[in-house]
């Protein structure tokens, strides 16, 4: 007997930055319902009229279906999907908000950077109702409502934690697809999440700390030092720890690396606007995994602590 088909009609978007706004606007204009949800006002007005206008890569604007800036909302009349896209340092809160949203055929995505911000969730959630996407696209909010869409290298990645949950994994991702964002499923998401997360460390915090461009960064050989030894320390853990890198990993991302242009990453534009910024899941959990494998992280606790004492 064939088995029914997962296939969501209602989403929410827990998050109305660049990544939500992105994630909404596609879903909405592939017709599903969509509420878009986010503490900020102002980030939700124009999502309803005129709608939210993407450009750069991908070029249209589309409205949602409905706002609302209270997570409790979601429980109260519940999607059946649920994107959370904000900052991996609300997901204590925002996973306390959801407890009651938990249900048959209802599933939590974290579309999101930093490692194990799944488990995060699953911890209040549990992981039958929790998935991990990798997400492959670069934008930054040019003002509420209006994205810049900097680069959208497809197919994203999208994973379920237990297995009873792969059928609807698979049903989201063939959804995503229609939509115009095209995601595949996949059974090697955390070492796709850590092959993403050592190239954000290396980058980023350097970034943060001395308020260059990647392009700065990169051309100054002092500093191009410090972003290479954080590099090595990143492969070095994840492979101390049993995750799978590409053989040529370290090439690649030196390659990667050379071709970023005079672009602020998220830490850097975290630390301008006085935000807390996503250290503890990047930087941060290389440091505790190099703890579990008996591997010391100089470079990664160095700059973890200096942005910290930036972030306070």
């Amino acid at each position: 007997m064939k088995k029914n088909v997962y296939k969501p009609k209602k989403f929410a978007v827990i998050g109305a930055g660049p990544v939500g706004g992105i994630v909404a606007a596609f879903l909405s204009r592939g017709g599903y319902e969509v509420t878009l949800c986010d503490v900020i006002p102002a980030l939700l007005e124009p999502a309803l009229d005129p709608g939210i206008s993407i450009e750069g890569c991908d070029t249209f604007q589309a409205r949602v279906h409905r706002v609302t800036t209270r997570v409790d909302d979601l429980v109260k009349d519940p999607p059946d999907v649920i994107i959370v896209t904000v900052k991996a340092t609300a997901l204590p809160m925002i996973a306390s908000a959801l407890e009651g949203f938990v249900g048959e055929g209802r599933y939590v995505v974290s579309w999101q950077n930093g490692i194990d911000t799944e488990l995060e969730l699953a911890k209040t959630l549990g992981k039958n109702a929790v998935m991990r996407a990798v997400v492959n696209f670069g934008c930054v909010m040019l003002s509420p409502g209006k994205i810049h869409e900097a680069f959208h290298h497809r197919p994203h990645y999208l994973q379920e934690l237990t297995p009873s949950s792969r059928d609807a994994a698979i049903g989201i991702c063939k959804v995503f697809t229609e939509c115009g964002l095209d995601t595949e499923h996949t059974d090697q998401i955390r070492d796709m999440v850590w092959s993403k997360a050592i190239n954000n460390s290396c980058m980023n915090p350097v970034c943060a700390v001395t308020r260059k461009t990647m392009f700065d960064v990169i051309n100054d050989p002092i500093l191009f030092r410090l972003v290479d030894s954080l590099l090595k320390e990143g492969i070095s853990v994840a492979r101390g720890n049993g995750f799978v890198l590409p053989p040529d990993y370290y090439l690649d991302c030196i390659s990667y690396i050379n071709s970023a242009g005079k672009h602020k990453p998220s830490m850097l534009q975290d630390i301008e606007a006085g935000r807390r910024t996503e250290i503890d899941y990047i930087n941060g959990k290389i440091i505790e995994y190099g703890i579990r494998a008996g591997i010391a992280t100089p470079f990664n606790t160095t700059l973890r602590t200096l942005l910290k004492s930036l972030e306070n």
